[in-house]
């Protein structure tokens, strides 16, 4: 039996978030995850802090993140 849970709905979301958790929920790759942690939150990144040599999101954050990135989509549509 597999005892390893799946994130792949809003509300299976803990409140502070792993790339684990990021990745399994917008079904990307950890290692994308990792890049997006790397990027600058103004330039697209996802905002994180450090817990010793670990990334955590709030699951606020992240959700606030989507909403922007769905901003911008929709903002180029419009300008084309």
């Amino acid at each position: 039996m597999d005892n390893k849970k799946n994130y792949t709905t809003w509300e299976s979301l803990p409140d502070t978030l792993t790339a684990i958790h990021i990745a399994q929920y917008l079904g990307i790759s950890r290692r994308r995850v990792y890049e997006l942690f790397q990027i600058h939150n103004d330039q697209g990144g996802i905002p994180n802090f450090e817990i010793g040599l670990s990334k955590r999101v709030d699951k606020v954050d992240l959700k606030q993140w989507i909403m922007q990135q769905k901003e911008k989509k929709v903002s180029k549509a419009s300008l084309n």
